[in-house]
């Protein structure tokens, strides 16, 4: 016999791990003793733990999107014994950082923009129209790029989360040179 866990014998005794010594005596159909020896094999249930973060939501192994923390979700499978394997899973769900809203920035030529100053978010990643990322950090050095459409998303530090891409017009006027000084 090979079972999971336990095994109740014919002779009425439960067993919780294998045995190759148990006998039970039977009457067979002369009417002599029939002598039975027990071979079982006790294979284990296992059991883990599924450690996972994520952003926002989570599909797990069960087909279940979770968007919030979890840590009481089982899913039972059949391990290579043919045994029950449960998995608990332990889930913790983080937000993506709000992205800053999108506005329009005049800004003079090698001044900077920080869109962050106020709300402390996380890094930022500027990209051009094209999606080619042209700047990280805040504040944005206008005096590197063209005026034009970016888009900016925000990094956060804390929980590793990337929000939606928020976007910018950014139009940078040269700074203007001083006029002609004038005498009284």
């Amino acid at each position: 016999q090979v079972a999971c866990d336990t095994y109740t014998w014919i002779d009425g005794i439960t067993y919780t791990a294998s045995n190759n010594t148990a006998i039970d005596t039977l009457v067979n159909a002369a009417g002599c003793d029939s002598i039975v020896t027990l071979d079982l094999t006790i294979n284990t249930t296992t059991t883990g733990t599924d450690v996972q973060v994520a952003c926002d939501t989570y599909t797990w192994i069960d087909g279940i999107t979770y968007t919030a923390s979890n840590n009481t979700a089982t899913v039972t499978l059949v391990n290579a014994a043919g045994c029950d394997s449960v998995v608990t899973l332990n889930l913790i769900i983080t937000n993506t950082p709000p992205a800053p809203l999108a506005n329009t920035v005049n800004s003079c030529e090698n001044n900077s923009i920080d869109p962050l100053t106020a709300t402390g978010l996380g890094v930022l990643s500027w990209f051009d129209s094209t999606g080619v990322q042209v700047f990280l950090g805040s504040p944005f050095d206008t005096g590197l790029n063209s005026p034009g459409t970016y888009t900016f998303t925000v990094f956060d530090n804390l929980n590793g989360c990337v929000s939606n891409g928020t976007q910018v017009d950014l139009i940078i006027f040269p700074t203007p040179s001083p006029g002609p000084i004038q005498h009284n």
